[in-house]
């Protein structure tokens, strides 16, 4: 199968070189140009599989250059028993009310976005290899908090790699930098910005269309990669999850094969509802995705306000910090599908959010947007009451992040009278989020620091991870702090790594 750039279709490229360079050199982001339907024997092979063997199926139909043997052997490692607690990689859990709870976050850095970053390391240096690159990757990573951490453990010591974290000093909880500034390995590197998600993202984008860095990487036998959602090869394998869930409803009885579902994804960046999306074009029976966002409520706006999207607008930190984004980057994947692959259009539309700030979707192509979509917002008092409400009705307990995904879906649900079972995605530990967690159940936190988890586990009698209570003691190794129009200078420090 071949790729092509959001912003230009006309040169094809295989998954192994969109995955080895992260980002078209056009700034766009790469795309299959076609979706590979699930036939009833893959449905069927699904239903008798493991997480690991779903994985490398979904994974075969995008990753046309891979073997089975290799997807097969990379699933087996990525997605190991001892990574995720057990054989059960992805749970779900069903709760009252249609709420069918996604849990993404049992792997070694208790988020979601262990369940790619598990796997993009083999991916990539699989690429490498295939694409004869003899360079040394250099992988940019901006976070918003779990993506940071997630990278550096997948990436930590892989021959050949070299990764760099940027992350808001003041926009992640405290687990999540005391995650990243403890994290081992003689190839990698943390710095935190004084600026938000947006400044680090933005600027990880200029410096992949920068010649001039390319050059100077280039001559010191380096060269760029991402482990953000905006590389094919971070996103392909959340599509996996979906349909997982989806096989595991049925064997549940929770719903008969062919019957279709909701999906409900706290989102900031669109890369994880945008796996739904993709899983909904290969044939998962989806009725609905609901995209919900916290007080930086743009995409709510984007799909509520006749898709115009506008970035110009107060930014809020939140007690769910992961999703503190002004600038959803997948969402231009979104328009490109919606559009039927128009790469002009969409070039269009990000000159426009570059230069203005914001952009309107043209009437015909939000059409088809809306007619998938639905969105909702929810502050963190909401956010804090919807916690306290799971943990005392269905004696379950939840991370800011699901909170606001769950409120939004039970406003949804008031709204619509819409029944459809729903998958909600659950995509972090409430552990990672301990002070939020604590208050909005009655408790207090004094310090901010690993005891706050022996706080929340005597207040509710859930153990805490055991990834997380391992940092007790941790020394911590990284603390550079630059301004964001300094980012482009620490680039140079890939070269001592």
């Amino acid at each position: 199968m071949d790729y092509v750039s959001t912003r230009n279709k006309e040169r094809k490229v295989s998954a192994a070189y969109a995955i080895a360079n992260g980002i078209a050199p056009d700034g766009g982001l790469y795309c299959p140009t076609a979706f590979p339907a699930l036939t009833d024997a893959d449905w069927k092979t699904l239903a008798e599989s493991d997480y690991k063997g779903r994985s490398a199926l979904i994974l075969g139909k995008f990753l046309t250059d891979f073997t089975a043997e290799e997807l097969a052997d990379f699933a087996s490692k990525a997605y190991a028993d001892e990574k995720f607690g057990g054989a059960d990689t992805a749970p779900v859990v069903k709760l009252g009310e249609g709420k069918n709870l996604l849990e993404l976050w049992h792997g070694p850095t208790c988020a979601f976005k262990d369940m790619a970053l598990q796997m993009l390391p083999h991916l990539l240096t699989a690429s490498l290899r295939k694409t004869g690159e003899t360079r040394t990757a250099c992988i940019l990573v901006a976070t918003s908090g779990d993506t940071g951490k997630a990278a550096l453990d997948g990436f930590h010591d892989v021959p050949g790699t070299k990764i760099m974290v940027y992350y808001p000093v003041d926009g992640v909880s405290p687990m999540q930098k005391l995650q990243m500034v403890t994290q081992e390995g003689k190839n990698v590197e943390v710095v935190a910005i004084r600026g938000n998600f947006d400044d680090a993202q933005s600027a990880v984008k200029r410096i992949f269309t920068d010649e001039d860095t390319r050059a100077a990487l280039d001559k010191d036998g380096m060269m760029l990669s991402s482990a953000n959602s905006i590389n094919w090869g971070r996103l392909a394998p959340q599509i996996a999850y979906y349909v997982s869930a989806y096989c595991d409803m049925v064997a549940a009885g929770t719903i008969a094969q062919g019957d279709k579902i909701n999906v409900c994804v706290p989102t900031g960046n669109f890369g994880n509802i945008l796996a739904a999306y993709i899983a909904k074009k290969m044939g998962l029976p989806v009725n609905k995705f609901i995209c919900a966002s916290n007080r930086n409520n743009v995409l709510t706006d984007f799909f509520k306000k006749g898709g115009e999207y506008n970035r110009n607008r107060d930014f809020f930190t939140t007690t769910s910090p992961s999703m503190d984004i002004l600038i959803s980057s997948n969402l231009e994947r979104l328009l490109f599908f919606a559009s039927d692959f128009n790469d002009k259009l969409v070039a269009e539309l990000m000159g426009k959010l570059n230069t203005e700030g914001s952009y309107k979707v043209a009437e015909d192509v939000f059409a088809k947007i809306e007619a998938e979509f639905d969105a909702g917002c929810c502050d963190d008092s909401h956010a804090a009451d919807t916690i306290n409400k799971l943990w005392k009705d269905e004696n379950y307990l939840c991370d800011t992040h699901t909170a606001v995904a769950v409120r939004v879906y039970e406003d949804y649900r008031a709204r619509t009278g819409d029944e459809t079972p729903t998958v909600i995605a659950s995509t972090a530990s409430p552990f990672k989020f301990c002070r939020s967690v604590i208050e909005a159940l009655g408790g207090t936190l004094e310090n901010d620091d690993v005891t706050q988890l022996e706080v929340l586990s005597q207040l509710t009698g859930v153990p805490a991870p055991a990834p997380l209570a391992a940092l007790a003691g941790k020394t911590p190794r990284f603390d550079r702090v630059v301004d964001k129009a300094d980012i482009l200078s620490t680039v140079g420090l890939l070269k001592d790594l």
